[in-house]
């Protein structure tokens, strides 16, 4: 592929950073088990890890807070699940809560590796995170979750479950000793009398779910309650039944990507790889898709960000600053209301999960959230319409031995519609989502150079059509771009240099609700990183790693806004800001707040910002 169509591609779709001569990805991620931090001194302090987002927003009253578990999880791996009594706390002035914040903190001194974790309340995972990579003198990271939209299951006991597969030996010597607390805020008294003929009230469509259903393994195994998609062919499935008075349904679904599929979105194509024999190279292509189906039906997918773990691509990048997402991987919402009218009978209906080109492996569960008619024993539901084409995919490929440009492109499109009635009357629910992929990849230098240009755009709406003059209106425009340069430059006998240079961003729009009560947001996020390592008898002799990060948040209800940088451990500068400068940040303003009064005024079926969906 010639290099101006590379141009063109990077500045269209990335934030890049200027080439340079880096480690080759694929060499590095095969050697990652072997490679050994270097060594630091005795006297540093400990070091605090963090990942950068916004603070929580809370109420203004004192928490009740209470810790849930205390656990040092040294030989885990392959072993069960910690577990743990949760109970409702019982000494809180007030039950009714309008914010509950999950607090995990760890610290860990010694050598060890990245682990991937989970949380679960009676195998409903309410947290999936990845672990700090620990120094000699010791680290802490604290990491904070809203989980109030759990409320429901922290109503009554449950059993909280634990997975973190760590392993102790005499090289790697890091323990994680772990606090996790709740902290219980109760609602403020409010001084506005509440809106009674707000969408809200009639069918508390911005409210937390009334029951949520585990859609994981049944039982607390070895390795977590996740399902594990080891190819592109396996589909796992969870059977479930609902309560037949539910009139809302949202499919939530926890994703991480593992082994040979870490770094999916760098793996080169079938062909590729077959022609130079590169028999320790993972392929497939960079093209992947989590495919949800419905009694085996599609009735939704999942474009997953490409979170980068704290071990990832170079260690020394996320030390302190982590990777977007790396401490919090994000959940991914689908709505199931349309399809309700199918699974309202009382009787076993089937979830399936499975992952377009997957290598081993993939970590999938998720949490059926449901919105039950307290006024009725029993709700009816219809599909009006329903569209789920196969993704359209396309690859333009051009190699000569091991050099060469790959261009891989897709898009897919999910749309559904149904109703359903209860004694909210009779709401129509549409949803919609659309996604598109790029990808391009060029080798260069006999593969010790590969340069890897990416965007994923995931885009999805809700709308519920009420019985009274209120809709309800859900929307995300999400975009993640992503730029990763990287190579490896011989220096000598059994030595290399390893370099990695990248670009990562996590970029949403976001509006919800009805006629003047509304809420709208804009997330900005974006990573540079820059970093190389001598690496020598598969040990990193030495290294250096720096990152820089810009966050800005801009919504109806505050802003928040950070800009920080570090290299190897150490912070250079860090600026916050929580007021709304909109004059010195003009590209965080908000865009979406448009559509609102189009989609009041006119109907699903004419609306000037969807265009005709054929689902009215």
């Amino acid at each position: 592929m010639g290099s101006s169509l590379l141009i063109l591609f990077f500045s269209l779709f990335l934030l890049h950073l200027p080439f340079a001569c880096n480690a080759n990805l694929h060499k590095t991620s095969r050697f990652r088990s072997e490679l050994l931090s270097q060594p630091h001194p005795k006297d540093a302090p400990i070091t605090r890890y963090f990942e950068v987002t916004k603070p929580i927003k809370l109420p203004k009253t004192k928490p009740c807070s209470y810790i849930i578990l205390q656990h040092d999880f040294g030989y885990t791996y392959g072993k069960s699940p910690v577990l743990a009594d949760y109970k409702p706390p019982s000494d809180c002035p007030s039950q009714d809560f309008s914010k509950i914040v999950l607090e995990w903190k760890a610290t860990c001194k010694g050598r060890q590796f990245d682990r991937i974790f989970g949380v679960w309340l009676s195998g409903v995972e309410i947290l999936r995170s990845c672990t700090a990579e620990p120094r000699a003198t010791g680290i802490v990271w604290t990491l904070k979750k809203d989980i109030t939209r759990y409320t429901s299951l922290l109503k009554n006991p449950q059993t909280l479950a634990v997975y973190l597969g760590n392993l102790i030996d005499q090289t790697y010597t890091g323990i994680y000793h772990v606090n996790i607390t709740f902290h219980f805020y109760p609602a403020e008294v409010p001084t506005i009398p509440l809106k009674r003929n707000s969408a809200n009230s009639v069918s508390r469509f911005g409210s937390p779910a009334d029951l949520v259903l585990p859609i994981s393994r049944n039982l607390p195994l070895n390795d977590g309650l996740w399902f594990l998609i080891e190819n592109s062919t396996d589909i796992e499935k969870k059977q479930f039944k609902i309560p037949q008075n539910a009139y809302r349904a949202v499919l939530e679904v926890y994703v991480s990507f593992h082994s040979d599929d870490e770094f999916w979105y760098t793996n080169p194509p079938n062909d590729y790889i077959e022609a130079n024999n590169l028999t320790n190279v993972a392929g497939n292509g960079p093209y992947r898709e989590v495919v949800v189906s419905l009694n085996d039906r599609v009735v939704g997918a999942v474009w997953p960000f490409t979170v980068i773990y704290t071990g990832g691509i170079n260690p020394l990048l996320w030390r302190p600053i982590t990777g977007i997402g790396s401490f919090n991987l994000p959940s991914y919402d689908i709505e199931i209301t349309p399809f309700l009218g199918e699974i309202l009978d009382g009787d076993s209906h089937k979830f399936g999960f499975s992952v377009t080109n997957a290598l081993d492996v993939w970590y999938v569960d998720a949490n059926l959230h449901l919105w039950l008619d307290g006024k009725s024993e029993r709700t009816e539901g219809k599909l009006i319409k329903y569209k789920s084409p196969r993704p359209l995919v396309s690859l333009v490929s051009h190699f000569e031995g091991l050099n060469g440009s790959f261009l891989i492109t897709a898009s897919r499109s999910i749309h559904s519609s149904g109703w359903v009635k209860s004694s909210h009357g009779k709401i129509k629910t549409y949803s919609i989502q659309d996604f598109s992929f790029t990808n391009l990849m060029e080798m260069k230098e006999n593969f010790n150079v590969q340069i890897v240009g990416q965007t994923i755009e995931a885009n999805s709406s809700v709308f519920a059509k009420l019985p009274s003059s209120y809709m309800y209106s859900m929307e995300s425009v999400k975009r993640f771009p992503l730029y990763l340069y990287s190579g490896n430059v011989e220096q000598g006998v059994g030595s290399y240099n390893s370099i990695a240079n990248l670009s990562l961003g996590f970029n949403e729009d976001r509006f919800s609700g009805a006629s003047s009560d509304f809420s709208t947001s804009s997330l900005r996020n974006l990573q540079n990183g820059q970093g190389n390592m001598l690496v020598k008898g598969n040990l990193v002799v030495s290294g250096l790693g720096s990152t820089q990060q810009t966050y800005g948040f801009d919504s109806n209800e505050g802003c928040y806004f950070r800009n920080v940088s570090s290299t190897n451990y150490t912070v250079l500068y860090d600026e916050k800001r929580g007021s709304c400068d909109r004059k010195s940040s003009p590209r965080l303003s908000f865009k979406l707040s448009r559509w609102w009064p189009v989609s009041a005024r006119r109907s699903f079926r004419t609306s000037k910002l969807h265009g005709q969906r054929g689902l009215a």
